[in-house]
């Protein structure tokens, strides 16, 4: 029998399991506690709790660990990105950046992505599998142990489309916040979507208060279609009403995100297209000058075109930022880092 995954255990099901070998159910608090508050990295380190129920956890659970692989960090800001190896060989980004509202973590919820998006390296290779709650949770905690800093905000925008990996990521999202654990506070966590209409509806009914954030692109379904395949699927109008569902139902403000990629979504008249789309609506638009990937073609706008579509977005009364770049001297593009060490593996550079 596979060894039973205990740190995506929530509490009760720890308790569940520790009652079964016999154990009281403050035993259950050691453990939990030493996993997802102290953050041991084993075991054995779990110093309160008798070498006999340590070994029997060990014969009954694996425990998952991260391996960093690599880490750039900026000259510029201090962020880091990170490579971590998993417990079968895959290798996964996060990225660890410090804002003046504190310390933010961006973590990935695939090994890949299969949405195909134009502009983004991730899908380069397709998807390989999911996440376990366990693995996206470890991305925040060996980052928090590798800095030494608390993590304040945690966004679900690396590498995956997280309402492809439903399951683990509502079930991540719990233990994030849990007060036995980190405590880091749903308004504070981020997911971003392409846009997976029936998802966007479940997680309205989840009773979470994340942030939600589209990754729109384009104004109609024309152009999204160029550069995501997944507009295809399901039309901006339908979308757009899940979103406003999602609003309605927690009263979080939406954000839109927009990759602008020059010549095919950067032009004047798309972003008066996209400011009458979203009039009326208690949302922020972040404006993302694309980074380069090679395999794609995708080239950024430039900073007189970025600008312009900033300036009519705001005539419009549409709240909008351009994304500060964090990282720009480290290959900041998500993937990229994955990418690179997945071509040195197999001698491609």
């Amino acid at each position: 029998m596979e060894p039973s995954d205990i740190k995506s255990m929530d509490f009760d099901e720890l308790r569940a399991e520790l009652a079964a070998l016999g154990e009281k159910e403050f035993r259950a608090a050691q453990i939990y506690e030493w996993l997802h508050k102290k953050l041991c990295g084993s075991f054995d380190e779990m110093t309160n709790i008798s070498l006999a129920l340590r070994e029997k956890c060990k014969e009954r659970f694996s425990f998952c660990n991260l391996l960093k692989v690599d880490c750039k960090e900026s000259a510029l800001d201090g962020t880091r990105k990170y490579l971590f190896g998993l417990a079968d060989g895959n290798v996964v980004e996060s990225v660890f950046m410090r804002y003046h509202h504190g310390n933010s973590v961006c973590i990935s919820s695939q090994v890949g992505c299969r949405m195909g998006c134009t502009f983004c390296a991730s899908t380069l290779g397709g998807l390989t599998r999911n996440l376990a709650p366990s693995e996206m949770l470890s991305q925040v905690y060996e980052i928090q142990k590798l800095t030494g800093e608390r993590i304040h905000n945690v966004v679900v925008m690396g590498t995956g489309e997280p309402f492809d990996n439903y399951d683990n990521l509502i079930r991540f999202l719990k233990m994030i916040s849990d007060d036995r654990g980190l405590n880091i506070s749903g308004r504070n966590v981020t997911v971003s979507t392409c846009g997976i209409v029936p998802r966007i509806r479940q997680f309205g009914g989840e009773g979470l208060t994340c942030n939600l954030a589209l990754s729109l692109h384009a104004p109609n379904d024309e152009v999204r279609a160029m550069l995501m395949p997944v507009a295809r699927r399901y039309p901006l109008a339908e979308i757009l009403a899940a979103m406003d569902d999602y609003y309605g139902k927690t009263g979080r403000r939406l954000t839109f995100e927009y990759s602008l990629v020059d010549g095919v979504n950067d032009k004047a008249a798309l972003a008066r297209e996209l400011s009458l789309l979203l009039r009326g609506r208690n949302c922020l638009v972040n404006l993302i000058p694309v980074n380069p990937v090679k395999e794609r073609g995708c080239r950024r706008s430039r900073a007189g075109n970025i600008e312009n579509f900033k300036n009519i977005l705001e005539k419009n009364r549409i709240n909008v930022t351009i994304r500060r770049e964090m990282g720009s001297d480290i290959d900041a593009a998500c993937g990229q880092l994955r990418k690179s060490y997945m071509d040195r593996e197999v001698g491609r550079e």
